[in-house]
């Protein structure tokens, strides 16, 4: 190594050690990484790469950062790969396969909501319907939220070990077990309340079934999608691929159908006990619940997951209220015979302007966290009121991406749409005026999303909240609230004008 590694090193308050001329003001070269506090660790000068990027503006691209200084702990792994500089069409690349798979999934979701809106259980308890938006907002809630903060944990070297590796999966799976059968159970109160206030009806039966349902739903998914995210993370780290481009697409390409499967036939197995055996449902109800403190003592055992068994509760509930109001709209469109044909693209438009914008959360995360953490950086100040232009037009990294996803929306959906058609899904036919209104939806949820993360990440960032944890739960709910309303909005709209070719009003 240079003779920089001989200066003098200064001790930090968060316990890492920066050699002092970091300290006089970084060479345009240096990358200054943290720690946890507690865990002491040697930050020293790293060099520009081969092709003299600066590693600051680089971003986790196929690999964690990784510095050449010479640790000798025995808790570390072995050194990843440089990170390389990248570009739009890298980044396109590693996003457009696992993008496609999501929206294939929210297709075959969207099949499956089609299908089973006829069922005797949607028919007669409607409320079910309530329940979808905010039960598959849970893979952006829950799922995505772990997806997002494995993948920052992956890339800063969290995980480079076996013992590492555990913690981090059973703290985490503890966790979300804890927050789906809550937030399960608080979405059963609010379909209950939100099909009460309107029809002035309550039927105690129903709010039982309503909350088994979803409780069940909540846990069985979670679990699996769990699973399946750690399986994720970890093979995209031994592939070389930075794992915030495909984990949260994967996490939501089986998220939206696993749940939606999982909700349609739970409901409909308990409305078929309904009346012959009543007590089955609250017994449902009461064995998820009792689970709740074998997970809260895991979870609270484990450092890295203590602080959101604490303080995460606020997006994923909030999400969950906006994901509800969302799934009320749902409620009172597809319950009209004129709009049936919506609900098999709910799931789609819902499903891919949420993937899109929990990529871009993700990966302005983990470029924040290079720098620092929450609030420590001056260079990642929150901006207060982001301009269009910066979000969409900078040559900053970010802005590539954001640039990159937005270009996606309409290709990708005229693969969704054209997918629906062939199976004849829906009961709607693809004119030119409903693509031509379907797309503007499309394009104008994930244009309002991808500015919003844009502003709230940084927000988060510069109030000491880590963004891993907190963006995403409220930026996939704002998708489920806006792309139905926005769908909605459509539908009427189509059928005002009589656009009887798309049979919209059949």
């Amino acid at each position: 190594m240079t003779s920089k590694l001989e200066q003098k090193e200064i001790p930090q308050a968060n316990g890492a050690v920066v050699p002092g001329d970091c300290l006089a003001g970084p060479e345009p070269s240096e990358f200054l990484g943290s720690a946890s506090p507690g865990v002491e660790v040697v930050v020293l000068e790293s060099r520009a790469n081969a092709k003299g990027v600066r590693e600051e503006d680089a971003l986790l691209e196929n690999g964690s950062q990784s510095n050449e200084s010479d640790d000798t702990s025995t808790e570390r792994g072995p050194e990843p790969a440089s990170p390389l500089k990248e570009t739009s069409f890298s980044i396109g690349l590693q996003v457009l396969f696992p993008f496609l798979l999501a929206g294939f999934g929210t297709v075959a979701a969207g099949m499956v909501l089609d299908i089973v809106q006829h069922w005797d259980v949607f028919k007669y308890v409607t409320e079910v319907f309530i329940l979808v938006p905010a039960l598959l907002g849970l893979k952006g809630n829950l799922e995505m939220t772990l997806a997002s903060r494995l993948s920052t944990a992956a890339n800063i070297g969290q995980m480079d070990t076996p013992k590492e590796l555990w913690k981090m999966i059973t703290g985490n799976m503890a966790l979300i077990q804890v927050q789906a059968t809550v937030v399960g159970f608080l979405a059963s109160i609010a379909a209950v309340v939100f099909g009460w206030i309107p029809d002035g009806h309550f039927s105690l039966a129903h709010a039982v079934l309503l909350c088994a349902s979803s409780v069940a739903t909540a846990f069985i998914a979670s679990l699996v999608l769990g699973m399946i995210m750690i399986g994720v993370i970890i093979g995209s780290r031994k592939m070389g691929i930075n794992p915030d481009n495909v984990a949260t697409p994967i996490a939501a390409s089986l998220g939206d159908l696993i749940t939606l499967a999982l909700l349609s036939g739970i409901s409909w197995g308990l409305y078929k006990e309904l009346e012959s055996k009543a007590y089955v449902n609250p017994l449902v109800c009461a064995f998820f619940i009792s689970l709740l403190p074998i997970w809260v003592i895991i979870a609270k055992r484990n450092s890295a997951t203590r602080e959101v068994l604490y303080s995460g509760w606020e997006p994923v509930i909030i999400a969950m209220a906006i994901s509800s109001v969302g799934g009320l709209i749902l409620d009172r469109t597809v319950s009209d015979p004129n709009f049936a044909g919506m609900a098999v693209f709910t799931p789609v438009i819902n499903g891919v302007g949420g993937n899109l914008v929990a990529v871009q959360a993700s990966r302005i995360s983990t470029y924040l966290h290079m720098s620092g953490v929450p609030g420590d950086s001056p260079r990642t100040a929150p901006r207060k009121c982001p301009s269009p232009c910066s979000t969409f037009f900078s040559s900053d990294v970010n802005s590539r991406s954001a640039r990159v996803l937005f270009l996606l929306v309409v290709p990708g959906h005229l693969v969704f749409l054209y997918t629906i058609h062939s199976m004849q899904g829906g009961h709607t036919t693809l004119t030119l005026i409903f693509i031509v209104f379907y797309m503007t939806a499309a394009l104008l949820q994930v244009l309002i999303l991808l500015y919003i993360a844009d502003w709230m990440v940084h927000w988060m960032w510069g109030r000491h909240l880590d963004p891993d944890n907190f963006s995403i739960p409220y930026l996939t709910a704002l998708g489920d609230l806006i792309g139905t309303g926005l769908l909605a909005l459509s539908f009427h709209v189509l059928w005002l004008i009589g656009d009887r070719d798309s049979d919209v009003g059949d």
